[in-house]
């Protein structure tokens, strides 16, 4: 009788499969709505099968977004979510982990253990909703408002400096750190499809409007007449320029950038500074994300940095296996009562 080869199709996922179908509760114009639908537009692409995709959240207005993915998923607590994330990618290295997260779940109160996972190099994905504002607890300001910002926990203003997420990412470690905007879905996309493809801890900001306590916050680099001006696009192998006609660039000087007219007769694009995505020393990248604290200067958006490093949950999970193969299976018994006492006379 002649033997059957049972043959298993690829299953083919579409953006309507990673919705779970539930009422999405935002506030109507906020930039997280775009967001959710750049994710499920992508997530077919991502190459794993759903039962392996899981979402981690923290707490605040982005956190609800695991109720509207049709993965696996956990809305944690305040700050939390790098940590569980991490706990869920050791106790499972096959799943394929995101972290939703805001500014003030992240950079605030999960600032420690934001750092600590980037530091380590765990291999998830982290999508940092940036709106520079608290919004689910009502408007104070957050870590990444901006000094002498008025809210209502700040009547008169900020008077202290806000983190530079690029910055923190790169600092600590993290091995493909991103921007994008909400609005500008097609950049979004193509953001997360290159971050679900990175072995590593990936960053990616994303500037994200707030419309009821920080509206227009962002509009000077996402409306069509002001963003030429207000936004560089950072590409691999290319250039640094911007405007509307590509007439302005960015050389440098030393170590200090500085804005050239490409018109002007003196300057051509042969002065400008090339962008390498895949330099491994963070210098660039420093250089690029203060280009936000300069004034005048375009706001770099697209993949700052990526490069190749050990991940901890590979060489954690080696590191068992090594142990095992040398020492066998460890047993609660053996652990617990092992010798391990003494006395001090």
């Amino acid at each position: 009788m002649e033997n059957k080869i049972d043959q298993v199709q690829e299953v083919k996922y579409t953006t309507k499969d990673f919705s779970s179908g539930l009422d999405v509760k935002w506030c109507p114009g906020c930039g997280d709505y775009s967001i959710l639908a750049q994710v499920q537009k992508t997530s077919p692409d991502f190459g794993e099968k759903k039962e392996n995709i899981v979402w981690i959240s923290g707490i605040g207005c982005s956190s609800r977004f695991p109720y509207y993915m049709n993965t696996y998923g956990f809305h944690t607590i305040h700050g939390r979510a790098a940590a569980i994330a991490t706990g869920v990618k050791l106790a499972n290295p096959k799943l394929q982990v995101w972290v939703a997260t805001g500014d003030g779940d992240m950079m605030s109160i999960g600032g420690n253990h934001f750092i600590h996972a980037c530091r380590k190099n765990i291999n998830l994905k982290i999508v940092m909703f940036n709106n520079r504002i608290y919004g689910l607890t009502k408007g104070q300001y957050s870590p990444t408002s901006e000094k002498g910002k008025m809210t209502k926990s700040s009547p008169y203003g900020t008077v202290d400096w806000p983190f530079n997420p690029i910055k923190v990412a790169t600092g600590s470690g993290a091995s493909f750190v991103a921007r994008s905007l909400d609005r500008d879905p097609k950049h979004l996309q193509d953001m997360i499809s290159r971050a679900s493809k990175h072995k590593g801890l990936a960053f990616i900001e994303v500037y994200q409007n707030c419309p009821i306590f920080n509206d227009g916050a962002f509009f000077p680099l996402t409306e069509k007449e002001t963003k030429p001006d207000n936004v560089i696009f950072l590409e691999h192998g290319k250039p640094l320029v911007f405007g509307a006609n590509k007439e302005k660039g960015i050389k440098l000087d030393g170590l200090n950038p500085v804005i050239i007219d490409l018109n002007d007769g003196v300057h051509s694009i042969n002065d400008c500074w090339i962008h390498d995505e895949f330099d491994e020393n963070p210098t660039r990248v420093f250089l690029l994300a203060r280009f936000t604290d300069l004034p005048g200067f375009p706001t770099p958006i697209g993949v700052f940095r990526q490069f190749n490093k050990e991940t901890y949950d590979i060489d954690y999970v080696k590191q068992i296996e090594d142990v095992k193969a040398k020492k066998g299976e460890g047993t609660y018994e053996k652990l617990m009562f092992k010798s391990g006492t003494w006395e001090v006379n």
